[in-house]
């Protein structure tokens, strides 16, 4: 699905045209094959790179061809049928128009496309910084509310069991997605800035360096939660671990406790001749034995700490 919008300085609202224009904004979100090869025929674009942009695990980069930036990038997505957590998203900045193709929708441009946040297609470069702000702006949403997440498991330190586990495993393959894709974008902003690539206007280098501010915040920010979530898989660990050994303390004091009346009881069933056979007291002598035996075995163990 392929659509056009423009706004100018004068117009009051970002509207939607039928066709191409000087100033447009050309938003093509889940497009054929043909599609995109009308794209690029219209707009002299490269179809090799179009396609690229089609394969759900490109990853972040900056070139140039045919008179066009390419400025690839990844935004978070829920994605139920694919191993990763973002979506692939180009932008193309050409002489006269700004290009947008998504593999899948993206819901960072919806406050753009109902008129929440002010554009103007005809600034290209102001129009790709805005695009860039509002997934940059999701990762930081995404990113607070994963370290609430976090933080609120780490309270039940004690009581982590295996869907906690879980929740942990996917909260680092989620901060691990958000690292890959903001890195490699940071990087190809910085060379944005020296404006090889697109006009950049002294006020467009401001916000694009205020961006890549965001941008080194949320990668950061990203990894010292991974080191969290790791300190605490590292602690759970460290808790099960010892509760096990105080569980198997506890079950061999009671095997060898057990084992004590066992092995006398043997003894004195034996059908040989033993001591204390034809004593009428010898039941209360032997129960006495047991009862001096286990008090000893679990006064030792006590003072050993091993319950």
């Amino acid at each position: 699905m392929v659509k056009y919008y423009f706004r100018t300085l004068k117009d009051d609202v970002l509207k939607e045209i039928s066709d191409l224009r000087t100033g447009v904004w050309i938003h093509a979100e889940e497009p054929t094959t043909e599609e995109l090869q009308s794209l690029a025929e219209n707009l002299g674009l490269d179809m090799s790179v179009l396609e690229d942009a089609q394969d759900f695990f490109e990853v972040p980069r900056l070139e140039r061809a045919n008179g066009a930036t390419y400025f690839f990038t990844r935004y978070p997505y829920d994605e139920p049928t694919e191993d990763i957590d973002t979506a692939p998203l180009l932008v193309v900045i050409g002489e006269s128009y700004v290009l947008t193709v998504a593999k899948r929708d993206v819901p960072q441009l919806a406050g753009i496309f109902s008129g929440q946040t002010e554009v103007q297609t005809t600034r290209k470069t102001k129009l790709f910084i805005q695009i860039m702000q509002a997934i940059t702006y999701s990762f930081e949403w995404q990113l607070v509310r994963l370290r609430r997440a976090v933080h609120k498991d780490r309270v039940k330190l004690r009581k982590i069991g295996n869907q906690e586990i879980v929740r942990f495993v996917n909260y680092e393959h989620k901060l691990n997605d958000m690292v890959a894709a903001v890195l490699p974008t940071n990087v190809a902003l910085q060379q944005v800035m020296s404006g090889n690539y697109m006009q950049v206007f002294a006020d467009d280098k401001e916000l694009v360096d205020d961006l890549r501010i965001d941008n080194a915040q949320v990668v950061e920010s990203a990894r010292t939660l991974l080191k969290t979530i790791q300190n605490v898989r590292n602690a759970s660990e460290a808790i099960l671990a010892n509760n096990l050994n105080n569980r198997i303390k506890t079950l061999t004091v009671l095997t060898i406790v057990l084992t004590i009346p066992t092995v006398i009881s043997s003894l004195f069933g034996m059908n040989v001749t033993i001591p204390l056979a034809d004593q009428s007291y010898a039941f209360a002598v032997v129960i006495g034995l047991v009862v001096v035996l286990v008090v000893g075995a679990i006064w030792y163990f006590k003072r050993n700490d091993w319950f």
